[in-house]
């Protein structure tokens, strides 16, 4: 579940970085480096929901990008 944590924390953080960088300056050094760790956050979320929960809901939540993290953990804690 740490892991999980720290990943759906950082896969919200990345994209909303990339999304201000690109309404904004458009800083070519933010998006080659916040593109691969939003993309490495987004497929860790994935493999753990898979891991740690069974229910499909929260499976389906973790795919999406950006938010999926963070809407699976809070799935998986009401389920208890």
């Amino acid at each position: 579940m740490r892991v999980l944590r720290i990943a759906a924390q950082v896969e919200a953080a990345s994209l909303a970085l990339l999304l201000a960088n690109l309404l904004t300056v458009h800083t070519e050094a933010v998006a080659s480096l916040g593109g691969p760790v939003h993309g490495t956050a987004y497929l860790i979320v994935i493999l753990a929901v898979r891991r740690a929960c069974a229910d499909p809901a929260a499976r389906w939540q973790a795919w999406i990008p950006g938010i999926g993290g963070l809407l699976a953990l809070r799935q998986m804690r009401r389920l208890g």
